[in-house]
C-alpha cells in the first residue's frame, strides 16, 4: 500500500504567510494568513519576523490536528543569499547563514522560508528544500550593467510563479515553456515584470531593490537625485531600506498595506486613491513596454499572476496599453505551493536531483574587471 509523502509548504511573502500541506500532489490543506503593514513594521528586521512566522506555522498545524512530527519534510520559499540556479536545492546550514545575512544584497520576506524550513526540519531530523528562490540569476549580460563601473542590477524577482505560471501557460498552448518568449509579471503585495527567452528569465526589474512599479508595500524606481534629496533632508538610509519592501508605496501613501482597502477607496471615487492606484497599473505597463524591447518585439504573449489580478481593472488597464504588443492572458494567484511540491517530489522520487548551494555567485563579474 503506497504511503503518501507527507510535505509542509511554508511560503512568506511582504503582506502574508502561506502554509501548506500536501500528501503527494494533493493540496490538503492551504491558508493564507495577511500581515498588514502597520504589523510587519513592529519588527526592526525581515529576519525579527521569524519567531512570529513561526508560531503561524504551528497555529496552522494545531488546527488541523497535526505537528511538525508528522511532516516527513519540510519545503521553503527562499532568496537573500548568493546568487544561485533554478531547481529544487537541499537547504544547507550554509545557505541559512548567507540568507540570514542577506549576501545577496537584498531583503526579503520570502528568505524566512529557507530559515523555518531548515528549523523544523533540524529540530525534527527530516529533510528541508526550497525550489527556485527569488535569486535565481539567468540574466545576460546587458541586463547586468550600469552606469557605475563595479556596480550591477540582481536577478531578484518572483522566480517560482513566474516560471511555474509560465509552464502552465506553455501546456495550454501544447508548447514547451523553453519555445517561447514571454513577458511575466507577477501582481501582488511586490510586483515583478521579467522577459522569459527560451526558458531563461533575461532581464527582469528588481522588485525588492527599488525597481519597476511600486506597490502595496515597495516604492519603486526613483530617479537617484529625488532620492539623495530625501536622505539630504534627514531621512534615513534605514528609513529608505524600509521603503523597498516594507513600507514603500501604499504603506507610504495610505498607512495600510491592504489592496483591498485602496481598492475600496477607489470604488468609493476617493480622487487620491484613484489617482495613486491608476499610477501603479500606469508604471506596470511601462516595464512590460520595456521588456516587450529586450525580446525585439518578438513577444509570445503577456501573462498577468498574483494576488492583485483578482482586481479586473488591473488587467484592464494593461490591455488598453500593452495590448498591441501580444495576447494577454490572466492567472490570479499564483501556483507558488503546488509548484514547490511538485518539483519536490521529483527530487524525492529519483527523478531529479537537488542541487546544492555553493556560497559562490552565478556572475561574479566580467573578465576585463
Amino acid at each position: 500500500m503506497h504511503t503518501p509523502v507527507k510535505m509542509l509548504i511554508i511560503n512568506p511573502g511582504s503582506t502574508s504567510t502561506k502554509v501548506s500541506y500536501f500528501a503527494d500532489e494533493q493540496n490538503v490543506y492551504t491558508e493564507s494568513i495577511f500581515h498588514d503593514a502597520p504589523e510587519l513594521m513592529q519588527y526592526p528586521t525581515t529576519n525579527d519576523q521569524l519567531p512570529m512566522r513561526k508560531q503561524v506555522i504551528l497555529d496552522f498545524l494545531r488546527s488541523h490536528g497535526m505537528t511538525p512530527a508528522d511532516m516527513d519534510v519540510f519545503v521553503g520559499r527562499g532568496g537573500c543569499a548568493f546568487s544561485q540556479k533554478s531547481g529544487v536545492m537541499e537547504i544547507s546550514e550554509q545557505l541559512v547563514l548567507d540568507t540570514a545575512a542577506d549576501k545577496g544584497g537584498s531583503d526579503h520576506p520570502a528568505k524566512l522560508g529557507v530559515m523555518l524550513a531548515y528549523a523544523l526540519g533540524t529540530e525534527y531530523a527530516k529533510p528541508a528544500y526550497t525550489v527556485n528562490p527569488t535569486n535565481v540569476d539567468e540574466l545576460w549580460d546587458y541586463a547586468r550593467l550600469t552606469g557605475i563601473a563595479g556596480l550591477y542590477r540582481r536577478a531578484q524577482t518572483h522566480v517560482l510563479n513566474q516560471k511555474g505560471i509560465a509552464t502552465i501557460h506553455a501546456g495550454k498552448l501544447g508548447k514547451r515553456y523553453e519555445d517561447l518568449n514571454l513577458i511575466v509579471c507577477h501582481v501582488d503585495g511586490g510586483i515583478t515584470i521579467t522577459a522569459h527567452k527560451g526558458g531563461r528569465m533575461v532581464d527582469s526589474t528588481e522588485g525588492a531593490g527599488g525597481d519597476g512599479p511600486f506597490t502595496p508595500t515597495r516604492l519603486g524606481s526613483i530617479p537617484v537625485m529625488e532620492v539623495l534629496q530625501y536622505l539630504e533632508e534627514g531621512h534615513t538610509t534605514q528609513q529608505m531600506r524600509a521603503m523597498l519592501s516594507r513600507s514603500g508605496g501604499f504603506v507610504s501613501h495610505f498607512g495600510t498595506s491592504d489592496a483591498a482597502k485602496v481598492h475600496a477607496l477607489v470604488e468609493a471615487g476617493d480622487r487620491k486613491a484613484e489617482t495613486i492606484w491608476n499610477a501603479m497599473i500606469y508604471q506596470l505597463c511601462k516595464s512590460i513596454g520595456s521588456m516587450a524591447a529586450v525580446l525585439e518585439g518578438r513577444v509570445d504573449g503577456i501573462l498577468l499572476t498574483g494576488g492583485l489580478m483578482r482586481y479586473p481593472d488591473i488587467a484592464q488597464g494593461v490591455e488598453a496599453r500593452c495590448g498591441w504588443i501580444a495576447p494577454i492572458s490572466v492567472y490570479p494567484g499564483e501556483c507558488e505551493q503546488e509548484a514547490m511540491a511538485r518539483a519536490t517530489l521529483e527530487v524525492l522520487r529519483g527523478r531529479q536531483q537537488a542541487g546544492r548551494y555553493t556560497g559562490v555567485p552565478v556572475f561574479r563579474g566580467f573578465d576585463w574587471e
